[in-house]
Parts: C-alpha cells; sequence; structure tokens
C-alpha cells in the first residue's frame, strides 16, 4: 500500500469512529437508569482522557522542536482561544451542537498533522490515528445524545451525517501529505494550535459533564482514556 493510501485508510477508520458512536448511543439501551448514567458520563470521561494523551503524548511533544518558545506558546494559546470564540458564537446563535462543533475542529486540524507526519514517517502518525479514533468514538456518542435531544433530525439522519463528515479526515489527511509535508514548522503551529484547542474542549465541554454527585466511576474512563493512549506510545516509541 502506497504512503498516501495508508493516510486515507488511517485517517478514514479514525473518522468512522464518529458515526459508530452515533449508532452505538442510538442502540444504547440500559434498563437500569444509574447504570446507564454512569455508563454515559464514563464514555465522556473516558473520550476526554483519549484527548490529553494526543496532546500530551503526540501534538505536543511533536511539535516543539521544530518551534521557538514564543511561537509555540502563541500557537498553544491561539488554539484555545479560537474554540472559546467558537462556543461564545455558538451561544449567541442558540446552535445546540456544541460537542458536534468541538468534535470536527480537532478532527480536522489532527488530520492534517497526522497527512504531514506520515510524510514524514515519524512513529508518533500510527499513534495519532489510533488516539484520533479513541476520542472520535466518545465524541460521536455525545454528540448524538446532545443533537438528538435538541433537534428535529431523525437517528438515520444524524448518523448519515456523522458518516458524511467522517470523510472530511482523509481529505484533510491527504492535504497535510501532499502541501504541508515540506513544511514542518506549518505542521507543529498546526498542532499545537489543535492541542491548545482540545485542552479547552476537554474542560469547557467534557470534564463538567463526566462528573456525578456520589459516583467514582465515570473519573476512571478518563484514566483508562490516557492509559490506552499511553499504551499505544510506549509500543511505537
Amino acid at each position: 500500500m502506497d504512503a498516501w493510501q495508508t493516510v486515507i485508510v488511517l485517517t478514514l477508520m479514525a473518522g468512522m469512529a464518529m458515526p459508530m458512536g452515533a449508532w452505538l448511543a442510538r442502540v444504547e439501551c440500559i434498563p437500569i437508569d444509574w447504570l446507564e448514567n454512569e455508563l454515559r458520563h464514563g464514555i465522556i470521561a473516558f473520550g476526554g482522557g483519549a484527548l490529553l494523551s494526543a496532546v500530551a503524548l503526540v501534538l505536543v511533544p511533536d511539535s516543539l522542536p521544530a518551534l521557538g518558545i514564543a511561537t509555540a506558546t502563541g500557537c498553544f494559546v491561539a488554539g484555545g482561544l479560537a474554540f472559546m470564540a467558537l462556543d461564545i458564537a455558538l451561544n449567541r446563535s442558540g446552535t445546540s451542537a456544541s460537542q458536534l462543533a468541538a468534535m470536527l475542529a480537532d478532527f480536522v486540524p489532527e488530520a492534517l498533522a497526522l497527512g504531514a507526519a506520515f510524510a514524514h514517517g515519524s512513529s508518533g502518525s500510527l499513534l495519532l490515528a489510533g488516539l484520533m479514533a479513541l476520542q472520535n468514538l466518545p465524541e460521536g456518542f455525545n454528540a448524538y445524545h446532545e443533537l438528538r435531544s435538541t433537534t428535529p433530525y431523525s437517528s438515520r439522519r444524524l448518523i448519515g451525517l456523522f458518516f458524511a463528515m467522517a470523510w472530511l479526515g482523509p481529505l484533510a489527511g491527504l492535504g497535510g501529505f501532499l502541501w504541508l509535508a515540506p513544511y514542518p514548522t506549518a505542521v507543529a503551529m498546526i498542532m499545537l494550535f489543535a492541542a491548545g484547542g482540545i485542552l479547552y474542549s476537554v474542560f469547557q465541554d467534557l470534564a463538567p459533564q463526566a462528573r456525578l454527585e456520589r459516583h467514582w466511576g465515570p473519573p476512571l474512563g478518563a484514566v483508562l482514556g490516557f492509559a490506552l493512549g499511553l499504551i499505544g506510545h510506549m509500543l511505537l516509541v
């Protein structure tokens, strides 16, 4: 398989985790209320852990060698500010799709970075692809619940929408592979921008939703999500 074909496969697999998460949310039916509530919050926390592992194990360490302190810090903070601005705009417009917007806002830059990193032969590209899938599955799960409860869209239409969005991954991945690979500084800036946005999303959207009064299982989901990223990192490095 050629390198560009591998990029398409990896980014598509990561993207297809979004409709898979939405499908799981659709078929989920646990008759015990407390257990269903615990599971949903645990999945949210798991996604937060996977996102943090992507930031800590791939996006930040792979980008810092190509940038100076001022540029690296500026890109990281700019990512957080951009996600905050998106949140504010969605809130003012009354759009109930913050989880969906956050999912796309980190998926597309990550796919760009993955394509460019794969062109350089970076071992972190495989880990990033796996972490993208790990985070997209619970994000798709949560975004489906958010949209299903606040919009008139049918389950079939929502899952079809998520399926269509999954193809943004190969498009962005090919763009990174073909056009960004000769510019490692630009790739590093995109990775840090995405990292700042992801960190904002974890604490703005995921962490508050993961908390349950007098329940201690959901935070363990965050630990497990990060642990899977750690295992992948140790196997590839």
